[in-house]
Order: structure tokens, then sequence, then C-alpha cells
């Protein structure tokens, strides 16, 4: 896949994994099996691998869950709740604990240990206890803030209200999974048809939905039970492994999974893996996936986090389900940055207990590759996106070819493949030309404005943009924040579907966000290639809004200092950084924001913590590291506040010289900056 076309497939599967996160675990009504959802997720994640300065801010691998719902009280995590990356092959699973010796620089021939559990498939759940007491109890929520389902926890059989034995910590956060297994759900469908209501759709659904009652005594009427299996906040270690740790759990009177066991190699965790799938039938409760973890705590440590999951930890997912239907027509959907995406219209057929009817085509190169047409009989696959994926054509339906369109479906202006001028590489997406004047482009760019991610404005979603937009009350950003004042003319109130009181809500809504994040600020803007780890990135090396549009506005050509400075920045590659520039030196989109900061203010990013000696400092490592793999290396000076950068400058602090250094060390030499080998660094840092 072409990168061009690897930047809209990205946006496209963080686009629909994020309504799914949001039905599966806002609304517990997922309309996706998670073997589906997690083959999309290996998908996005496979393009993530390979275009790394591609990732996108709101990328589904930068997050986990989706913020509180709001009918619960909030209990904030100490240690964030993540996810974890995802196997779905054995060669996946080789390539995990291959991964894990680079990172640690390990010879291949060292046996590492892995515990190996089967994934439960229902509500993750942290219980706190305090002197031995459960204090509080949560759910998993955005990963970092999470409901307050303290009531409903202690009313499961399984959830101790004081710990058993000794040895636990004085501050003990316990991690599990709530769920109800097959006899149970059973009886309690039974139940529910009995009674006339609606019989679940499956026991996580309905785990989930009994947790989450506002009555607790609901909740005890529920047959729920979890099986603990990791840990939060806690005053003193459990152990000094991962395996020790769960034991430990379970002498504190806490349920354990039986099938959780020790391997020595990849190929004893995936015989484990396919003997697990066999049994999955017979465990009495639902799993989707078999979870590997390094076993060692003190390489847990050193191994850390990446954004939403553990290095140390993957989950090795079951198959994803696929099915035959009928294309009966192909449309084509505008995105916010003109993209044309063609969709295909499905004959409805069921997968994995979804009625499907719609099929991402991705692009016009995918078409032909495939040779989809109406009229054609395709094999399906729902893998994790609410749009499915055509596979391959299985018989030709006869109609003619599909001719994909060169001007915008919306707006007739041309739409084209862009060129890359250095190159001549011919972008595989056509996009719409027209630009904000477009209103599909535009639309969609106020719906981005005021996503979640971005402005998290509520009460202005999807319906509320597109009529603004159609009574040309809204035509940029600013507008939006000029509605109040000029609402004795719109009598917003007196439209329908509206009134005062969600009038006022909606006014105090955006009142609420005229002060903004800086990295929040410029992921609104829906910059090509800035997304929110773009975003992040930028804000934590400008740290204020004015220094960064200055230096930005300064670019003259690529041998400025202030291009050179972008560049540098670790983790920023060419498209984003010629994306960053060519937006704001736009006179167009200057006006925009000269108009919006009229209406808001942009809050500097937090300037790294004085705690550690490399806070704020500018690292670059180079030569043949001995000590630590470069992976870990950078980790580990970005876990303390500093800031690793791919090239030497004036503005370099340190750089970190193993064997072999080249033109950094030279550089470095030239400049001034100071040199250090591996273990003055490690005496610095530590």
């Amino acid at each position: 896949m072409t990168e061009e076309n690897a930047k809209t497939r990205l946006k496209q599967l963080a686009m629909e994994i994020r309504i799914a996160d949001a039905q599966y675990y806002g609304d517990d009504a997922p309309t996706l099996t998670d073997a589906e959802y997690d083959a999309y997720r290996q998908e996005l994640l496979a393009l993530e691998a390979e275009f790394p300065h591609l990732i996108l801010a709101d990328s589904p691998s930068q997050k986990v869950g989706v913020k509180p719902s709001g009918k619960f009280g909030k209990i904030s995590h100490k240690v964030p709740m993540l996810s974890l990356d995802n196997a779905f092959t054995d060669e996946d699973v080789k390539d995990f604990s291959a991964r894990i010796k680079r990172f640690l620089n390990l010879p291949d021939d060292m046996v590492l240990e892995f515990t190996a559990e089967p994934k439960i498939d229902g509500l993750s759940a942290a219980l706190r206890y305090e002197g031995g007491k459960l204090v509080s109890g949560a759910t998993r929520g955005d990963g970092r803030t999470g409901e307050d389902v303290t009531a409903n926890l202690r009313t499961l059989g399984t959830v101790p209200k004081v710990l058993s034995g000794e040895g636990w910590p004085d501050v003990l956060e316990i991690r599990g999974e709530v769920y109800i297994d097959h006899d149970d759900f059973v009886t309690m469908n039974a139940a529910q048809v009995a009674a006339g209501k609606d019989a679940y759709k499956n026991p996580r659904n309905a785990a989930a939905g009994s947790l989450r009652q506002i009555d607790p005594n609901i909740t005890a009427k529920r047959p729920l039970k979890l099986f603990a299996y990791t840990w939060g906040d806690i005053s003193a270690p459990l152990s000094d492994t991962q395996m020790g740790a769960v034991e430990a759990m379970e002498r504190w009177g806490f349920s354990i999974n039986p099938n959780m066991k020790v391997h020595k190699s990849a190929s004893a965790m995936i015989e484990h893996y396919h003997e697990i799938e066999t049994a999955r039938a017979g465990l009495g409760y639902d799993i989707d996936g078999v979870v590997y973890k390094v076993n060692d705590l003190a390489l847990q440590d050193r191994l850390g986090f990446v954004s939403r999951a553990p290095r140390w930890a993957i989950a090795h997912k079951f198959p994803a389900e696929k099915a035959i239907t009928t294309v009966n027509d192909i449309e084509i959907q505008v995105g916010r940055t003109g993209a044309l995406t063609p969709v295909a219209k499905l004959e409805p057929i069921t997968v994995g207990g979804v009625v499907v009817s719609n099929a991402t085509l991705h692009n016009e190169d995918e078409i032909k590759r495939l040779g989809v047409k109406a009229g054609d009989t395709v094999e399906i696959q729902r893998a994790g996106d609410v749009i499915p994926q055509v596979i391959r054509v299985t018989k030709d339906g006869g109609s003619a070819v599909f001719l994909y369109p060169t001007v915008c479906p919306i707006c007739a202006a041309p739409a084209i493949n862009d060129v890359d001028e250095k190159t001549g590489r011919v972008d595989i997406v056509r996009r719409c030309t027209n630009g904000l004047n477009c209103p599909a482009q535009a639309i969609e760019g106020f719906k981005h404005f005021v996503s979640r991610r971005a402005y998290d404005i509520d009460g202005m979603g999807a319906k509320q943009i597109e009529a603004f937009y159609e009574r040309k009350l809204v035509l940029q950003p600013a507008d939006i924040f000029t509605l109040e004042v000029r609402n004795p003319e719109i009598q917003l109130e007196k439209w329908e579907g509206w009134g005062e009181t969600s009038a006022k809500n909606l006014f105090a809504a955006i009142n609420a966000r005229r002060s903004i994040d800086f990295s929040r600020f410029l992921y609104a803007l829906g910059i090509r290639h800035i997304g929110q780890g773009n975003a992040n990135l930028l804000a934590k090396h400008y740290l204020e809004w004015d220094k960064f549009y200055t230096a930005i506005l300064s670019i003259g050509d690529e041998a400025s200092l202030a291009w050179s400075e972008l560049m540098a920045i670790d983790g920023v590659g060419p498209g984003a950084a010629s994306a960053v520039r060519d937006f704001f030196n736009a006179p167009g989109n200057q006006t925009i924001i000269t108009n919006l900061l009229e209406h808001v203010d942009v809050i500097a990013a937090e300037a790294p913590s004085d705690d550690s000696p490399v806070a704020g400092k500018t690292v670059v490592f180079t030569g043949k590291l001995e000590r630590f793999s470069r992976d870990e290396a950078k980790a580990k000076a970005q876990s303390l506040g500093a800031k690793v950068s791919g090239s030497v400058s004036a503005k370099t602090d340190y750089v970190v010289a193993g064997p072999g250094a080249g033109s950094k060390l030279k550089k470095a030499t030239e400049l001034g900056v100071k040199v250090m080998s591996e273990d003055e660094w490690l005496d610095l840092v530590n």
C-alpha cells in the first residue's frame, strides 16, 4: 500500500473503530463481535507499524474505551487502565517474543518466561482495598476515569469485601473482568422473555448492563462473577513475577482463572492457545482469545508502555467471521479532507449476529484490484468496522465496469489525485479540489472540530452541525462561539427539536470551551496528518501557541532554521511537517485562525517536571547502543520528560554516543554539544 493510501485508510479505520468503541464501552450495545472488531484493529496496527509517522492523534491505538457516561460518579484511576495490543496469527506471537528480546537487548536464545491465560469477554473493573477493606470500585471508562459502581460491585459473591489471608499491601487495587457464565445467561434470558422483555444478545452485554444499573438491588439479582488477573495502584509489590502476583490474589480471596500457565517459549504459548481454542466451547463462559504477559515484573517495568497498551503483554485473538452476499450498488462518500471513498451497498446479510448492509471499498485502486461491480456476489469480512470490507468477488454479476467519478458528487468540483512534486508519485486517493467550499468537506470539518477529542462540545452533534451549516449560521469555527450573541435573531429555542433548556445547555457547553489546551486546539483544526499524537508532540515541543504559530509562519524554505526545528521533533515526519507549514501559510486559514482566537484562549502545554535531571532537555542517541536498545533508550528518556530528536542542532542538550557514531557525533563536537557515553547517560538518569 502506498503512503497516501495508508493515510486515507488509517483515517477511515480510526473513525469507524471510534464508533464501535462508543457502542461497546459506552452503550454496552456493540454491533460487532469481538473477533470482527479485532481483525479490523489488526489492519490499523499493521498500517501504523509500516507507516509510524502517519499515526493519527485520535487513532484507536492511542486510547482506551470512552469517557464515562455521566450516569454515575467518577473515579480517577491512579494507574491508567490500558488495553492490549493484539496478535492474530502464530507468527504474530513469535514476533511479539522476538520484539521483547530486541527491546531489552537480550540474546535470541535466552529463555524468557510468559504467562498465558484465557481472555474473558466481559467488562473490566477496578477494586480498591485499603487496610484490607473494599473502599471503591470502578469501570474502565476511558482508561483514566471510570464510573463509580462501588455499591454494585459489592453485590458480587466473587468480590471479597474484606481480604483473606495475610501479606496484602495496605493499598491494593485489584483489576478483573466481570462476566456471566453460559448456564446463568440461559436462565437469565428465560426470565427476561417470561417477563415480556427483550432477551439479551450475549453474556457480555448482559454483564455490562447488569453492573451499570443505577439501583444496586437490581445488580444483586444478576448472576455476575469476577476473575481477577492484574493490579493497579499498590503500596507494596505483590511478587516478583506475574504468576506469583496472581496466585497471591487467590490467597486473598479472589477467583483467578484455572487455565493460567507459565511458558518458556513462543511455541509453547501457541500450543496453549490452540488447546484453549479447542476447549473454548466447554469452558462455560465467553472468551475471545488468550493473553500473554512477560512473567518477570522487573522486565515488565523496563518494557513500560506505549500509548494505550503495555509492551510486555499481547492478546492472541480468535479469527473473525466472513459471509457471502450481493453488491446492489456502489456509492461515493466525501470526507473531511476531500477524499472520495467508495462504499458497497450490500444485500443485507447477518454476520456474527449482526445485519450488514454496507462495506468499504477503500479507494479507486481497490475497486480495480477486486474488479467489483454492482450485481457481483462478494465475500465480506466484518473486521472491527461498522462498515466491513469486501475481500473478493466470488461471482461476476455481468454488469458494466464501475466508472470512478472525476468530479465531486457533492459540489461537482474536479476530483483529482494529488502528485508529490518531489517524487512524482501519484496519490492513490482522489480528492475534491473545492476545499471548504465543498459542503461535504466543510460539514465533516466542523464535525471534527466539535468532536470528543477536539473541542468536545456537548449538544453539537452531526445533525446540529448540518442544520447550522445549511442555514449558513456556521461557516467557520469562530461562528460557533457567536451563536449565543446572534440568538435573538436565530431563536434556536423555537426550532423543531429544540427548546429553551436545550438551547441554554448548548450555549453553556460552547462557553465552557472558550479555553482549550494547545494540543486539542491544534488537533481540532483538522490539518491533514495531524492527529492527536502529532498534535501532542508539537504542543510538548513548542509549549506555547504563539511560539509555535510564529515559528511555522517563519518557515521560508526547507533550509530555514524553523523548518529544521520542526523536522527534528522525534515522531514528526516530512508529511506532517509539510502539512503544518502549508496549512498555516494559506491566507484563508490564517483568517480562520485570527477570527477563532478572538473568541478562545489557547492554554499552554505543561512544561516537563523538574523532578528529572533530563526534563525538558533535547537528547539525540547515535551509534550502536550496547547497554540497551535504541527503542528502550528513547522510551526511558521520554518517560523522564526529555525530548528525543533525530538530528543534532544548537538546541540539542545531550548526545548519547555508542560505538560507530558518525556524522551526528561530529556535528555535536562542532557545535559544542555535550556528548556522553551510555554509562554516563545511565548515571545521569538514574
